[in-house]
């Protein structure tokens, strides 16, 4: 079975995750359920992590921006290179890299005016972005760096086409779920918990699959144990777990404008942002830090739960168990709090780890398994999940350069 490898640095933005796996076609002509080997995460660098930082809020010029690109291919060839040295092996056993990169920007669609808007037959097409309100993003780690400095074929940019079809690009998960769920012969719901946390309902036929982003993940409590604790996260939700949620606002927080909209559904830091958090900081100066990191704790459960009760449970009559994966999952005071609530509807979270898939690794999974899928030309979107307007191969295919023809 080839060997495939993912790298992923979510919306946390908590380091870069390589993992190993090994993957074929099945007898269906999908591929195979991922089987995972090894995996490893390596720290941003302090320069580089302050830039990505400041592209987050829009502070970088172009040309600081630019570069940032290119050293962040560096810092990805650097993790694969290291995953192949703990594992003895080289460049050529690997059939494909696969990554989307770090976003840094984006725009989901806006249906009402592309509803108004209407198909655009002719031209100009650029009124699908200038006047129509598709999506769009910016993702960046330069895939030619990455392919030059580990000779090896990869794949990256996963979100582009479905945008251009009218999709929401976000999340990406589903694929992944249908590749390893597809022979249970029931529906599975797993859950995402990364900056952004999303669910996906997996199903054998694609045409019944969801997924969408139900709220934050851990974006504002990162936000907040960074400006008040100088941390960059809740390790392990103990300030959490020392807390007690305010009750008037979380919900405040559970009344947020992004909860109206319906699935397909993608959020990103215009709504969850450092602006929209320093804005309640701001508005709380005299609180714990301990009853806020609560506060955004509970909130990220309870808009898991809703989203969760809302829109998938109708489609899954039965649902016995939720398989969580993501940084999230390391947070034990959200795992406890999450877990309480779907008890209440007779659900059981789990981790993906029952399924061969560590939940700290999945999303690298994820992206190994869906560029394994576009260099073969197979079909790794899911139109129902993401209301793309049809199927199509996700992500820009870069050649390692031990291939070239002709020299």
């Amino acid at each position: 079975m080839p060997y495939i490898i993912g790298l992923n640095s979510g919306s946390s933005f908590d380091g870069v995750d390589a993992v190993l796996c090994s993957i074929d076609i099945g007898a269906d002509s999908h591929p195979t359920p991922p089987k995972y080997i090894d995996a490893l995460t390596i720290d941003w660098p302090n320069d580089l992590r302050s830039s990505v930082v400041r592209a987050f809020e829009n502070e970088l010029t172009i040309f600081e921006l630019t570069r940032l690109n290119y050293a962040a291919g560096a810092l990805y060839a650097e993790a694969v290179n290291t995953l192949l040295a703990k594992n003895n092996l080289t460049n050529e056993d690997i059939d494909v890299v696969g990554y989307d990169g770090q976003t840094i920007y984006q725009e989901p669609p806006d249906r009402p005016k592309i509803a108004s808007v209407g198909e655009v037959s002719s031209p100009p097409l650029t009124d699908l972005w200038t006047k129509g309100g598709y999506p769009c993003g910016l993702f960046i780690v330069e895939s030619g760096v990455v392919a030059a400095r580990t000779n090896i074929t990869t794949v990256t940019q996963f979100r582009p086409v479905d945008h251009a079809l009218c999709g929401s690009g976000a999340p990406l998960m589903q694929y992944l779920d249908f590749v390893a769920f597809r022979g249970l012969g029931r529906p599975v719901v797993t859950l995402n918990i990364g900056g952004i946390a999303n669910l996906q309902l997996a199903d054998s036929d694609r045409s019944r699959m969801m997924a969408f982003d139900t709220g934050p993940g851990n974006v504002m409590i990162d936000h907040t144990m960074r400006r008040r604790k100088d941390k960059e996260y809740d390790i392990n939700g103990e300030t959490a777990a020392k807390g007690q949620v305010i009750e008037p606002l979380l919900e405040e927080l559970l009344g947020h404008d992004f909860f109206q909209r319906k699935p397909p559904r993608s959020a990103w830091r215009l709504d969850f942002g450092s602006a929209y958090a320093d804005d309640i900081l701001q508005r709380y100066p005299s609180v714990s830090t301990e009853d806020l990191v609560a506060t955004f704790t509970m909130f990220t459960a309870r808009s898991i739960e809703n989203a969760l009760t809302r829109f998938v449970l109708p489609k899954a009559a039965g649902l016995q168990e939720l398989v969580a994966s993501g940084g999230g999952t390391r947070n034990a005071t959200l795992m406890k709090w999450l877990g309480e609530c779907t008890a209440t509807h007779g659900i059981k979270l789990t981790l993906s780890d029952s399924y061969n898939m560590p939940a700290a690794y999945k999303e690298a999974i994820k992206f190994a398994t869906l560029a394994f899928a576009a260099r073969r030309g197979l079909a790794n979107n899911i139109p129902a999940a993401s209301g793309a307007s049809g199927f199509a191969v996700l992500g820009k295919l870069t050649l390692a350069p031990y291939l070239a023809k002709g020299i």
